[in-house]
């Protein structure tokens, strides 16, 4: 007899409708976000000024300006501001190079002359002899002049970035209302609180930029000013200018401060050399990861970790938002409750904190509209605020 023949089972792999439009949207959402990146970048920088500027604004408005006056004032302090900087560091910086292209010849001689004297030194000055001066500035000159345009649509972004931010402050209520309108009312706590905590990493992320910047430039001061090198004030006002552009930002100290050394020699212009060297390496390895690790809450190795991602993904500019954005992220992320991998520490304490303000705010906001909801949300979160520093301070 025959074995009976086997039923061959066919499966069958159903998708609803409504699974793929969900598929189709998220491609199209994702391609859209990829190729609008641009506006999504000046809105995280506009909403970054905002927040940095909002405590200033709020500060003038309880001294009785009233918010138009006060953004008036902010606009021209910023104005000035940049215009001072521009007038102390670019005229001297044109001069210099000028100077410098000038005594180029003069210069290499001498260099040529001082390395030639030792055995040591002597590749070094057959390097420097074969070096093709001339065509070297050429090639510099063409290369600044190919960016010329690029650095004109950097400003129009910096400007319309600038404009938003201005707009942020100016219709702040409104835009909070949307955001309030937009989130549940069980969430509005949890806005409340990721607003604020926002608005203190920002202030932290700028001080600490504030910070790292002067300390660069009052360094780079007293060495140039001990050195002796002319223009020391306007490149201590650079070095403090780029200094916000991580990694980079050291060399394009270093560069223009030994260049202007070495009319002074040799000696001199290696001794501000490695004088740089060594607080570029102090700046990157302890001060930036101390800083920034205590205002953003955020360990040393993620600190540079994140500098390192935001490089390598968009250039200068992400390095500069990676440190605002990681410790946004992790905050949120906190706030949320979202439980990572491996971490199993729960807070009762905060877990009934946090029940209790939302079980408040529930009946302060009954009623209420999304904007009024949404001030009740930030002035309850401040209070509460206020009574855990008073709290601390007491023991």
């Amino acid at each position: 007899m025959k074995p009976p023949a086997q039923k061959s089972s066919i499966v069958r792999f159903e998708i609803a409708p409504r699974s793929i439009a969900l598929i189709l949207v998220s491609i199209a959402g994702v391609w859209l976000a990829w190729q609008l990146w641009i506006v999504e970048l000046i809105l995280i920088v506009a909403l970054i000024l905002a927040g940095t500027f909002n405590p200033l604004i709020e500060w003038m408005e309880a001294r009785g300006f009233r918010r138009g006056y006060a953004l008036i004032v902010l606009l021209v302090a910023l104005l000035a501001g940049i215009a001072g900087v521009v007038f102390l560091t670019v005229p001297p910086l044109i001069d210099q190079i000028t100077g410098m292209v000038q005594n180029a010849p003069a210069t290499r001689a001498r260099l040529l002359t001082v390395l030639g004297e030792h055995n040591v030194t002597k590749p070094f000055g057959h390097a420097v002899k074969s070096a093709e001066l001339e065509q070297l500035f050429t090639r510099v000159e063409s290369y600044l002049l190919g960016y010329t345009s690029k650095a004109v649509e950097v400003i129009g972004y910096g400007v319309t970035t600038l404009a938003l931010s201005l707009y942020l402050l100016a219709d702040g209520k409104r835009a909070q209302g949307v955001a309030y309108a937009i989130v549940p009312r069980d969430y509005h706590m949890r806005l409340a609180r990721i607003l604020h905590n926002m608005e203190t990493i920002v202030g932290g992320y700028m001080r600490g930029q504030f910070i790292t910047c002067a300390a660069i430039g009052l360094f780079t001061y007293a060495l140039l000013v001990v050195c002796k090198v002319p223009n020391a004030l306007s490149l201590a006002l650079f070095a403090a200018l780029v200094d916000v552009i991580p990694f980079v930002g050291g060399l394009m100290v270093i560069v223009p401060a030994v260049l202007s050394a070495l009319p002074r020699g040799v000696p001199v212009a290696l001794v501000v050399f490695v004088a740089l060297s060594v607080y570029m390496e102090f700046e990157s390895r302890i001060l930036v990861p101390r800083i920034y690790g205590q205002v953003l809450r955020l360990p040393r190795t993620a600190v540079i970790l994140a500098l390192i991602a935001g490089a390598t993904l968009m250039g200068i500019i992400g390095a500069l938002l990676a440190l605002p954005i990681a410790a946004g992220l992790l905050m949120i992320l906190e706030e949320l409750r979202v439980e990572m991998p491996g971490d199993d520490s729960v807070d009762s304490s905060m877990r009934a904190r946090d029940a209790e303000a939302e079980a408040t705010y529930e009946q302060m906001s009954a009623g209420a509209t999304a904007p009024e909801a949404g001030e009740i949300a930030k002035h309850l979160e401040h209070d509460i605020r206020d009574a855990e520093l008073e709290d601390t301070g007491k023991g």
